[in-house]
This record gives structure tokens, sequence and C-alpha cells, in this order.
């Protein structure tokens, strides 16, 4: 079952030294994705569905509780087995953080960004291998595009604002009676300079 918060809801926690470090590591990370993506559930379900063991996601799941990443799911958790939910809708990186200087904040700063990179990379390769299965409808209307842009740092900072605005602005646009034909979709979006073939920065 997929969480669907409502707008208003949807929160974003700012990563700081110490949670950021609690963070990077590449199973903690696909265990809060597919909690955020898929909804509740117990460790021995995420170990199901990643190809874990049970024992190494009860163990993450407790170091993204004391962080607190996630928490109890107290509507299911009335049985044995602990059911987890994520706590934020998603995560921040603060500017700060990559001025840092320690090598402990540098580390785990390198290891968030190569995992968020990896698992876009696993979902646009599960989109291609499974894109057949979709309706003809879907299968038309998905978008892989790249662009090459002249910018400053302060227009490529106005123009992820404006991007990240309007994604936002389609949150819960479905109307309710359309409820066959939605589906969860996933954006991804990709921005840094670029090197000329020199090596050389642009000036």
């Amino acid at each position: 079952m997929s969480e669907n918060p409502a707008a208003s809801e949807r929160t974003a926690r700012t990563l700081d030294p110490r949670s950021l470090r609690g963070l990077a590591h590449p199973l903690r990370m696909r265990l809060l994705t597919a909690l955020r993506h898929h909804g509740p559930a117990t460790a021995s379900q995420l170990a199901d569905r990643l190809g874990e063991s049970s024992g190494a996601t009860s163990y993450h799941l407790r170091q993204l509780a004391s962080h607190g990443f996630v928490v109890d799911d107290p509507e299911r958790g009335k049985g044995r087995e602990r059911w987890w939910k994520a706590a934020d809708y998603g995560v921040m990186i603060d500017d700060t953080l990559h001025l840092d200087p320690s090598p402990e904040v540098r580390g785990a700063l390198n290891t968030f960004m190569h995992e968020v990179a990896s698992i876009h990379g696993q979902e646009v390769s599960t989109w291609l291998g499974t894109m057949h299965d979709w309706p003809r409808s879907w299968a038309t209307r998905a978008d892989l595009s790249d662009f090459t842009l002249r910018l400053t740092p302060d227009l490529l900072a106005e123009l992820g604002g404006r991007m990240h605005d309007l994604i936002a602005s389609y949150t819960d646009r479905a109307a309710p009676e359309a409820e066959d034909d939605v589906a969860q979709v996933r954006i991804h979006l990709h921005a840094f300079p670029q090197k000329q073939l020199d090596g050389q920065p642009e000036d």
C-alpha cells in the first residue's frame, strides 16, 4: 500500500552531519526508499523485497529509528512483528554540508549522493525493462530527456526552485474518479555543471 499524504502534510527533513552519517548506508537508504514509496512494512517483508536477510533489515531499521528516519506504525504493530513507516516525506541536504571539512561528513555525503544516483538508475532500468507491460497511454507519455544550458550558479538555483515548485503543484491533482488510471510516478531531477572538452569550466 502506498502512502499518499496531503501536500500540507508532506515534510522533508534537512540533514545535519549526525543524521547524514546515520543515513549514508546503501541498505538503510534502500529501506527508507521502500517505506516511502510502498508504505509501512515489517523487517521480514522488506528483506524479501530487497533480497536481504531479515537480521540485516532489522538491524538497519533500528539504526534508522535511532536517528528518527523511521517510526513504529501503531495501526499495524499489533501482532508479533514490528511494523515500520517512514517518519518524513523526504530529506534535503543542508548547503553547509558541502563545506564541512570533516572526512567523516565528506565520506558520508559522497556515499549518500552516489546511492541516490544508483537508486535512480535502478528505477529507470526497471521502467525500461517493464514499460511494454504498461498500457500504451503510460508507455507513450513517460519521458527521458536531457538538456544543456549556460547558467550561473544563481540561475541554476532559480531553475531548480521553479522546477520543484512546479512539481509540487501537481501533488494530488489526479481526480478521485480517475482512480483506475492513476499510478505512482517517479520524477528524477539531475542538474550539474559540466567541463568543456579541454577539461576547463566555461568562462
